[in-house]
This record gives C-alpha cells, sequence and structure tokens, in this order.
C-alpha cells in the first residue's frame, strides 16, 4: 500500500479585513474578555489573527496559516484584523481610534501587504450586502487605497 502524506499548502490570502470591537471608546476591552466573548460565541479561540488595543499594542491571536472566525463566507481566503473600541462613549458607532491604534494599524497592513501584494483591503461591513453593521465604523477601502 502505498503511504500517502498530508501537504502543506499555504493559505491564499485574497482579503485583509478590518474590524472593531464594537465597544465603547472610553471603556476598556482586553485581549482576555475578547476572547471570553469569542469563546461564548461558539469559537475555538479569538477569531481574529490580530487585535490593537488602544494603546496601540498589536496582538497576534490567531496563526495567519490558521483560518480565521471572523467575516463568514470569506475567511478562507481573508486575515482578520480588530482594533478595540467602534463605538463612542454613548454607544454610537463612531471611528474611535486613537492614534497609537492608526499607526499600529497602518504599519501592520504596509508589512501585510508586501507579504500579499494582490490582498484587497477591506471592511467588515463592506463585504456583504447581508451584514448591517457599522463595523469597522470607517472607509478601510478608501484611508488604505494607496498600501
Amino acid at each position: 500500500m502505498e503511504k500517502v502524506e498530508a501537504t502543506y499548502l499555504p493559505r491564499e490570502i485574497k482579503l485583509l479585513v478590518i474590524h472593531c470591537s464594537a465597544t465603547r471608546c472610553n471603556e476598556p476591552f482586553t485581549v482576555d474578555q475578547l476572547r471570553q466573548a469569542h469563546l461564548a460565541r461558539g469559537f475555538q479561540d479569538i477569531g481574529y489573527h490580530f487585535y490593537i488595543t488602544r494603546d496601540g499594542v498589536l496582538h497576534h491571536c490567531r496563526q495567519v496559516s490558521e483560518i480565521g472566525a471572523h467575516v463568514q463566507g470569506f475567511n478562507r481566503h481573508s486575515i482578520g484584523i480588530c482594533y478595540e473600541g467602534g463605538l463612542n462613549e454613548q454607544g454610537i458607532p463612531a471611528d474611535t481610534r486613537t492614534t497609537a491604534q492608526r499607526f499600529a494599524l497602518l504599519d501592520l497592513l504596509t508589512i501585510l501587504r508586501k507579504q500579499y501584494p494582490e490582498a484587497q483591503i477591506a471592511g467588515h461591513y463592506q463585504l456583504s450586502a447581508n451584514i448591517h453593521k457599522a463595523c469597522p465604523c470607517f472607509d478601510a477601502r478608501k484611508e488604505y487605497a494607496e498600501i
């Protein structure tokens, strides 16, 4: 009998998808809180590959080689990036990114576009007419069109 060996095929990354945590900008939402929220939804762990907290710290949550759990129908060929916030102090969707988050996100997207030059940048809400969210609360395609 012939032995069949599993061959690793890297994922083809077509999208870099930006999300917000949809939490108030004046209330911390830590990586541990994000993990608990995703576990409560039945995920194995955090669904995003990266999480950027308000202080601009980039947290690696899931290996890029692993399929994410962040945007239904697009997970197989995307990388999920989430920033803490997305709601103002009253709970209304708003671009609440801090300067530190903006720089961290720009740096990350610049690196990822070099690694995956064909990948398009999009906000979560921009991927489906069925998504009725403001996430990530800014026009990611427009803002990062030049990367």
